[in-house]
């Protein structure tokens, strides 16, 4: 079973006044996440995704359709069984959220005085999550004295005091500079991997889902359009809102101003080809060209690597008899989508 599944949800805000309608921010979603995977959740802004964890997290019911965590359907629910729903869910945000009257140790010690933890455990499981987040020397630091990073690690330590079984991470990085992005992601990582937490990751950047995720949903004005192993999403986006994400990360067939400046420098046939696995398709490619006579030039385009798994898209322009170009691109069919500018 599924740990989150949501069937046919949507949530709808009544109008604000006579003259609008009632808006739809989750419209039909139907979607599964597995225990254990870190599954992401990306969309450009007004797509939906912080409304699906609202309703992940109990802060909001849907209209229709169900939600069920960890085996609890949440829709019926009263307050008191919410709250201890909520209890085996940990947050973390954007703008970190810390309480900035309490030093980093009450930060972290605070879930555990509201979930009832007993005073007498507190020192021990702060002192863990301190070392787990690598902030010991910090315990008595007040947030406006860390950096940014600093601040979204006692956020997640905060998140894990109550050894939730899944943690919900709302642009937990759009804050952050690359450099400390990745060291966060790391440890969301490590989460992972280690506590074996988890992880549904909000997010408009598809550098971090590249980076961390399993799974992806995107979505688009309340819709899921797209769903998959992050890998297959990267390699071979199918909706145009994937294929904008991907595009931003990753090289994809020259397109406009891109292509016209390409044709202006080279001669021959500008042709695409996309290709995933092992890196076999790049030599495949090269070697059926020269066995044709066909003379090439790489022109646009790179390799990419998720989780020891290559793809890649390479533009060529082909010179050489034009039989020949139509007989080498006929042969590498299977093994390359290929995409010739007209």
């Amino acid at each position: 079973m599924p740990l989150i599944s949501l069937t046919n949800v949507t949530k709808t805000y009544p109008p604000r006044s006579r003259n609008e309608s009632p808006t739809p921010a989750v419209d039909g979603v139907t979607l599964d996440v597995e225990q254990g995977e870190i599954h992401g959740i990306i969309g450009y802004s007004g797509a939906g995704k912080s409304t699906l964890v609202r309703l992940i997290n109990a802060l909001e019911l849907p209209t229709s359709g169900s939600v069920t965590v960890d085996g609890r359907e949440l829709t019926g629910l009263k307050e008191r069984e919410l709250r201890k729903v909520r209890l085996g869910i940990g947050m973390i945000f954007q703008q970190f959220n810390l309480w900035n009257s309490k030093t980093v140790w009450g930060n972290i010690e605070y879930p555990l005085a509201v979930a009832g933890v007993p005073k007498a455990e507190h020192q021990r499981r702060i002192s863990e999550l301190l070392h787990f987040v690598g902030l010991v020397d910090q315990a008595h630091a007040y947030p406006d004295q860390l950096s940014g990073g600093q601040k979204q690690r006692v956020g997640i330590a905060r998140a894990l005091a109550t050894n939730p079984k899944i943690l919900l991470a709302d642009e937990a990085t759009s804050a952050l500079d690359p450099e400390t992005t990745r060291d966060v992601l790391g440890l969301l990582r490590r989460v992972n991997e280690e506590l074996g937490i988890t992880i549904v990751v909000i997010t408009h950047e598809m550098e971090v889902v590249r980076s961390l995720a399993h799974r992806v949903a995107v979505m688009e004005r309340g819709r899921i359009v797209e769903h998959g192993d992050v890998f297959d999403v990267f390699s071979n986006p199918q909706s145009q809102a994937a294929k904008r994400f991907v595009a931003g990360v990753v090289a994809t067939a020259p397109e406009g101003e891109t292509l016209e400046a390409l044709r202006s420098r080279h001669p021959g046939r500008i042709v695409s080809f996309a290709f995933a696995d092992g890196g076999t398709g790049q030599s495949a490619i090269f070697l059926e060209l020269t066995r044709r006579g066909v003379t090439f030039e790489l022109v646009h385009g790179g390799i990419d690597d998720i989780r020891g798994r290559t793809f890649g898209t390479i533009t060529l322009a082909l010179t050489g008899d034009e039989r020949s170009i139509d007989e080498a691109l006929a042969t590498l069919t299977p093994v390359a989508t290929i995409t010739e500018a007209v």
